[in-house]
């Protein structure tokens, strides 16, 4: 896969076209993290979350609710955003990885997904929804 730096991001844009933001690849405490850069904001992700949510859309078989929410509100059961913080999922826990800064994986990891090739991102104004390619 693909790895971008902070010299040369992936520019990409949320699910209903509405955002744009920038994505790259670094290490940080010894494990690669996806840096997402929003305006100011800075959330990172842990790398191993494209190839275990590539996995779970396989086995899953058809188009999953994204169901992006902040790291303080309640995902809804089903939802992408729902397996990445689910004691359920590979790791155990949410793949966000800074403080407060944990959510939106459903807003932000779907489009990488897209760019890499990985998943197909549906791009409505609400309720979009993934499957893997």
């Amino acid at each position: 896969m693909e790895k971008r730096t902070k010299d040369n991001p992936w520019k990409l844009k949320t699910p209903p076209l509405s955002s744009e933001y920038e994505m790259y690849v670094t290490e940080k405490d010894g494990r690669e993290i996806i840096v997402c850069m929003v305006g100011r904001t800075v959330l990172h992700y842990d790398y191993r979350c494209l190839a275990d949510c590539h996995a779970m859309l396989k086995e899953h078989g058809d188009w999953m609710l994204l169901g992006s929410k902040d790291e303080k509100q309640e995902a809804k059961p089903g939802t992408v955003e729902f397996w990445a913080r689910s004691p359920e999922n590979p790791i155990g826990g949410w793949y966000g990885l800074k403080k407060n800064f944990r959510g939106r994986f459903g807003m932000y990891i779907p489009p990488l997904m897209e760019e890499l090739g990985l998943a197909e991102v549906e791009h409505k104004k609400r309720n979009n929804k993934m499957r893997a390619i």
